[in-house]
């Protein structure tokens, strides 16, 4: 009778393991299926503007929708579109910095390295990638970022220059339909422009950039998506953020300015040691904010 009834209690756990087992089986087929779903709507949502790059929305930022160009006076975002393409380079997994050792070297003293040496598909970063890979003395995030923008006085380092990366970011943006091209006489010159021609993709993106720092704020960087971080980090450095908080009311440009302050006021040497922070972007922010 002992034996029966353990025979049939072995029984009656064994089916309540298998039914446990396919609930659980049939939970995770039900969110693959949504993760599916979710990715599809995106990639009939998200238009082209879901595929731009740091460099190519911190530009689009800083261009003048009518006119096609940036600032004149606008200075810093030379050095802030090289910093976005060492964070996309990151981001992509071809490059990183070296490890700190047992004295933990600060972020701005560890040099950059080539993870990978795949081709990225983006004709500058190959270029950007393929110049870090080949450096016969590795360099640290902030050298690079002079040397990428051809601020030098070493003339056996001018090579390390990316020229006419404005232009060709912009001609990118031709390419996917978010400018059009056209020639401008300035009295003593002419110039090539670039207005807006897909002007939802632009709002998208200042709608995206306010959300983070208004309706959608977390106090914690690493709760943010590492790319929309790096954008709002970015389009500080390259001075072009103000165009994205222009439209906004008083009270709501006062905030969100308050939140990137936050952001700026962070160590970025204790945010890299904090879990999957990306050390290439809290230099990058070293670089700038020190």
């Amino acid at each position: 009778m002992t034996s029966v009834t353990q025979r049939n209690s072995g029984l009656v756990q064994r089916r309540t393991e298998a039914s446990r087992g396919d609930r659980e089986r049939a939970a995770e087929g039900q969110n693959e299926e949504r993760e599916r779903e979710e990715l599809e709507e995106e990639d009939r949502a998200g238009d082209k503007e879901a595929r731009l790059t740091l460099m190519e929305e911190v530009l689009l930022l800083g261009l003048k929708d009518r006119e096609g160009y940036t600032s004149f006076w606008n200075d810093c975002i030379s050095a802030g579109l090289r910093g976005c393409m060492l964070i996309e380079l990151a981001f992509r997994g071809r490059v990183t910095l070296e490890a700190g050792g047992m004295r933990r070297k600060s972020l701005l003293a560890r040099k950059v390295i080539c993870k990978s040496d795949a081709p990225t598909g983006d004709v500058m970063l190959d270029e950007a990638l393929k110049h870090i890979k080949e450096t016969p003395t590795p360099e640290t995030v902030q050298s690079w970022i002079e040397l990428l923008s051809g601020e030098t006085w070493n003339p056996l380092k001018l090579h390390f220059q990316l020229r006419n990366v404005r232009e060709r970011l912009a001609k990118n943006l031709v390419e996917k339909g978010v400018l059009t091209t056209e020639k401008q006489n300035f009295l003593l010159f002419d110039m090539t422009t670039h207005p807006l021609t897909n002007n939802n993709i632009k709002q998208r993106l200042i709608k995206k950039v306010q959300e983070a720092v208004l309706d959608k704020w977390v106090k914690d960087p690493h709760r943010m998506d590492k790319r929309l971080l790096a954008l709002i980090y970015l389009a500080h450095s390259s001075d072009v953020i103000e165009n994205a908080f222009a439209p906004l009311l008083d009270d709501q440009y006062d905030l969100a300015m308050k939140r990137v302050r936050q952001l700026l006021d962070l160590d970025p040497e204790v945010e890299a040691m904090k879990p999957n922070a990306n050390e290439i972007l809290w230099a990058v922010v070293a670089t700038f904010t020190k």
